[in-house]
């Protein structure tokens, strides 16, 4: 049966329809090389630490890690994401590198982690202990460099117990590192790791790369601690958490309260030497350690000011440089510790 006259005047009136559904379709669906970043979770450290043989010391207060949550946003989630005062929108480069994937960008934020985590331990133990010269047998992978034989067959956390044939003992990283730069160029080197309490052999070769014509193998190794130290962070990655974990696991080791009973959000990478640096998104950890219910943020002295741009979140901010500046901090107020 055909239409009849009338109801293709309706169809024709009614043409517009077809072309605004199909553009309100792509707006809620096709994604964008856009993304949005807020607060992401907060969480509380001391759980996530556990050490052997050596006391652990809980406290009333908490110290908490703070992150960021990015999402790939379709055109009506550009719009929202603009609307909503707590997350910002960036394009793809903010995230990733040239060519990088999502998977490739969440093994690089998971390493990244790990590193932080080593970072963290070691710089704690090293104020509490006498590590390095008191240290576990092994070396441990501290980190890679990117482009180089290691990088995608060693990582942060793995335990060298020998290389080349040479039983690393107990845990001099010096000897380690001249038994790698006494090989030739182009020379199998075989590394003894253990991992998840099994051990394989890693076979790399010394080779130049990343724009440096010295042969190497691309590692950085650092003593093994003289007790186990675990922290998992579960799926969150980046290296931001550094300062947090450092200061949870100082809390843990030593007698008193270092938050002075209260919650105290902390965000900021660590080098080995305990020197705090910048980090990313710190608006938006004002707004996770607010919504976690924490009265106090420390973080890196070069994000004071992005921080402050969100407003008075009713978060104190403490700008900081150093561990060591931190831990004053908090001694200074209210904080307690029985750390040498």
């Amino acid at each position: 049966m055909r239409p009849t006259i009338g109801a293709v005047g309706r169809l024709r009136r009614f043409w517009w329809v077809v072309p605004i559904a199909l553009v309100l379709w792509a707006a809620g669906t096709v994604r964008l090389p856009y993304y949005s970043i807020g607060p992401g979770p907060a969480r509380s450290v001391a759980p996530l630490i556990t050490f052997e043989d050596h006391s652990r010391y809980e406290s009333d207060g908490e110290f908490v890690l703070t992150s960021i949550h990015y999402e790939r946003l379709t055109g009506l989630g550009v719009v929202r994401a603009w609307l909503d005062r707590d997350l910002q929108v960036v394009g793809r480069d903010f995230l990733f590198r040239p060519g990088e994937s999502r998977q490739d960008e969440e093994r690089r934020a998971i390493s990244q982690m790990d590193q932080s985590k080593l970072i963290a331990a070691s710089v704690v133990l090293s104020e509490l202990t006498d590590y390095p010269d008191e240290n576990g047998d092994g070396v441990l992978v501290e980190g890679v460099v990117e482009g180089c034989p290691a990088d995608g067959e060693l990582f942060p956390g793995d335990l060298v117990l020998g290389i080349d044939g040479m039983d690393v003992g107990d845990g001099a990283d010096a000897p380690a590192r001249r038994v790698i730069d006494g090989l030739p160029e182009g020379r199998r080197v075989t590394f003894d790791v253990l991992v998840d309490g099994e051990t394989h052999d890693v076979q790399l070769r010394r080779e130049p790369c990343a724009g440096d014509d010295r042969p190497v193998v691309g590692v950085r190794l650092i003593d093994n601690f003289p007790f186990g130290v675990r922290i998992s962070s579960g799926s969150i990655g980046g290296p931001s958490a550094g300062l947090a974990w450092a200061l949870g696991l100082y809390d843990l080791l030593t007698p008193g309260d270092l938050t002075g009973g209260r919650t105290i959000a902390v965000t900021g990478q660590l080098d080995i030497e305990g020197i705090v640096y910048a980090i990313g998104a710190p608006d938006e950890k004002v707004v996770a350690a607010s919504r976690v219910g924490a009265n106090v943020l420390i973080l890196p002295e070069d994000n004071l000011e992005a921080a402050r741009a969100v407003g008075d979140r009713g978060v104190e901010l403490v700008p900081v440089r150093s561990f060591g500046q931190a831990l004053a901090w908090l001694r200074d107020n209210g904080g307690a510790t029985g750390g040498r």
